[in-house]
């Protein structure tokens, strides 16, 4: 998975990954798709080459979140605490910088002309709609079984 792909970001106007939650897949992709009881931040970091520091921060994150458990000491490490099939990529979006669940602006702006919406207006919602739709409903076990 690489920076080109494309997701909603939390305000849309931007349709690619951020940092983030490019890491934050890859990190569960990873762990979902060796199906390891158990990963140290040492090996994440080793298999995807992401910044020791920001992966430690991500795992936290994710933690705090409920998708990983974080179990201390020598033999310590990370694991799922939920089963791959009930964890959608929109809780991971969440988990990391939060997900907005309804359309905005093609063009940035806080708040949408209703009275008098741009040519983009209706093409732009369906997209985002079908876009929100596909993430709330797209699990990470189906993200390994395309690999």
């Amino acid at each position: 998975m690489n920076s080109n792909c494309y997701i909603a970001k939390k305000n849309y106007a931007n349709m690619t990954f951020s940092k983030t939650t490019e890491y934050a897949l890859r990190t569960l992709t990873l762990m979902a798709t060796e199906g390891k009881a158990l990963y140290s931040s040492d090996y994440l970091h080793k298999q995807l080459k992401i910044p020791k520091k920001y992966l430690q921060r991500l795992l936290t994150d994710l933690s705090k979140n409920g998708l990983i458990t974080s179990i201390r000491g020598k033999f310590g490490g990370y694991s799922f605490s939920k089963n791959i099939d009930s964890i959608f990529l929109s809780d991971i979006i969440e988990a990391v910088e939060g997900f907005q669940t309804t359309p905005s602006c093609f063009f940035g702006f806080s708040e949408c002309a209703l009275e008098d919406p741009c040519a983009m207006h209706e093409v732009w919602e369906k997209s985002q709609t079908d876009l929100i739709k596909t993430l709330s409903s797209t699990k990470l076990s189906e993200l390994i079984k395309k690999k």
